[in-house]
């Protein structure tokens, strides 16, 4: 088996990875790999922007107070308070990438608003944000000396020493990577891993996620032995668009920050009778909303009017979102915008400090892959693209501060494949596949109950075992691996939430609908290697 020795160790191509690849590639060798393109990642499809202070009538405190509200008051303050200042100087690592965020025609910025914010903080580039710093971070890191960027590139599992009977500190120390191309199996050496592999839209059945958000990072760090924490809290988008050809495509946030209102197939809206801030209640609410008006009226999705706006302010405003609903037959300007909620984002995640750092030495997660305590019970819009530049920033500068070697005489074991032949019964994967996100919908989405997760949770661990023993009896593919990380992550979702006695933030259960008086996270342990048992089982 091949070894590739490097320094620092990246996997994911979002926001989150390439920034702190490109932090770190000036310190020593640096490989980063994707699975698939660099640009297959969740910040390549935000649409919103990214929450900076930079209005004269906001404040630094305004921004804390409105994550700590959204959040359910279960943020870790400290967290959030180190993250709102220290966005101006990583907003201004993009800018120096050459990402172009809107001006008004006096040069000053075009800031946005959205939902939960008290003021316009929200830095953009029309409505494809997340396209526009995904280009210019991609052609950084092309362009960037002693860093490599390996594309169509899968990490099976993390190498942790004891797990190879090496003595000492049990630290992770690489990887075992298949190209996906070629379908070699080869190992990556490094004193440092990074997990950036963005979150696990894709366990639901409906998600505007892209379909590389499969919850890899998660998986493979609990299996490694890190800490999950807060895995209960999935934020579903409010808007994404409900047409039977629009795949995954989502309404940004920013339309209603911009007055749209979300109403009934009437034109009525309905929002100020579960809110007082109406349309522009954080998305916990917005989706719950939602649901609930669709399961009173028996309606298939409800609608977003904007047309008071006129058709010039929209099509400047929002081009791509214009663009992409006129190609449905939907004029925004004349026409209600049918939608419905879609899993989003991942509130939970590895437990990280905000550099990074997990409970496995050696091993740091960055962006929606980690739980850092910024998002708590429910993310505040725009806070993600944040969350990933900063803590990549923060990340690289602990990392190159702090130089570390592989322990000496560190082997990376050949991959053993054992009597394991090609697989034959595709069809299989794809069952599992569809039946877990589709149970995961049915029983674990927007409002949940004790019977819902415990029939969840008897079927998802039947698959997990179903789905290990299929992976030890055929070579590994892409789609097994996807089909095991996913299996995995949504058993940790179904396992948090179960442990959550009562309703807060993204998290709603019939059984408890109220509070908790003080809001604790849900930790849980990794994957026990020295016995090679799931702690929970």
């Amino acid at each position: 088996m091949r070894t590739v020795d490097c320094d620092y160790f990246i996997v994911g191509s979002g926001m989150a990875g390439l920034s702190a690849a490109l932090h770190l590639a000036p310190h020593g060798r640096t490989v980063l790999v994707t699975k698939r393109r660099l640009e297959d990642c969740n910040t390549n499809f935000a649409q919103g922007g990214i929450c900076c202070v930079a209005a004269p009538d906001d404040t630094f405190e305004a921004h804390v107070r409105d994550t700590m509200v959204a959040g359910a008051n279960l943020c870790d303050r400290k967290v959030v308070e180190r993250i709102v200042k220290e966005a101006p100087d990583a907003l201004r690592d993009l800018v120096d990438a050459g990402v172009e965020f809107a001006k008004k025609e006096d040069g000053s910025w075009d800031l946005g608003r959205e939902g939960g914010h008290s003021a316009r903080r929200i830095f953009h580039a029309g409505d494809i944000t997340g396209e526009k710093c995904e280009a210019a971070l991609v052609r950084a890191a092309r362009a960037a000396e002693g860093l490599e960027l390996r594309e169509n590139a899968m990490v099976i599992d993390l190498a942790i020493t004891r797990r190879f009977g090496i003595p000492g500190e049990n630290r992770c120390v690489g990887a075992y990577v298949l190209d996906t191309v070629s379908g070699e199996i080869y190992a990556v050496r490094a004193a440092h891993t990074v997990l950036a592999t963005g979150g696990c839209g894709k366990v639901y059945l409906y998600t505007c996620n892209p379909d590389t958000a499969t919850g890899d990072g998660i998986a493979l760090a609990w299996r490694a032995g890190a800490k999950v924490e807060n895995m209960e809290f999935i934020q579903f988008h409010p808007t994404c668009l409900y047409h039977p050809r629009a795949k995954r495509f989502l309404i940004s946030e920013a339309v209603r920050g911009e007055g749209a209102e979300i109403v009934d197939a009437s034109g009525a809206a309905f929002m100020k009778r579960y809110d007082p801030r109406g349309s522009l209640a954080p998305r916990d609410i917005v989706a719950r909303a939602i649901d609930a008006e669709m399961k009173r009226t028996g309606a298939p999705c409800a609608f977003l009017d904007i047309r008071f706006k006129g058709r010039a302010f929209l099509e400047k405003r929002f081009p791509n979102i214009y663009k992409a609903c006129l190609s449905f037959g939907i004029d925004m300007a004349e026409d209600l915008v049918p939608i419905v909620p879609a899993a989003h984002y991942c509130c939970g995640g590895v437990k990280a400090a905000i550099d990074g750092r997990t409970s496995v030495p050696g091993l740091y997660a960055i962006g929606e892959t980690a739980c850092t305590g910024l998002h708590g019970a429910n993310r505040l819009a725009s806070n993600s693209l944040l969350e990933a530049l900063v803590c990549a920033r923060l990340c690289a500068k602990r990392l190159a501060s702090k130089p570390d070697r592989v322990p000496p005489g560190t082997e990376i074991p050949a991959w053993r494949t054992g009597r394991a032949v090609p697989p034959d019964e595709a069809v299989l994967v794809a069952h599992n596949w569809d039946e877990i996100r589709r149970l995961m919908w049915d029983y674990v989405s927007i409002v949940r109950s004790n019977k819902r997760l415990a029939r969840a949770y008897r079927r998802v661990h039947t698959l997990r075992r179903e789905i290990r023993e299929y992976y030890f009896d055929y070579l590994v593919t892409p789609d097994t691996l996807e089909l095991r990380n996913l299996a995995a992550v949504a058993e940790l979702i179904i396992r948090s939430a179960l442990k959550r006695k009562e309703s807060r933030g993204l998290h709603y259960t019939l059984d408890y609908p109220a509070s908790a008086e003080k809001g604790r996270p849900t930790v849980l342990p990794g994957f026990d290697i020295n016995t090679g048992l799931d702690p929970a089982s």
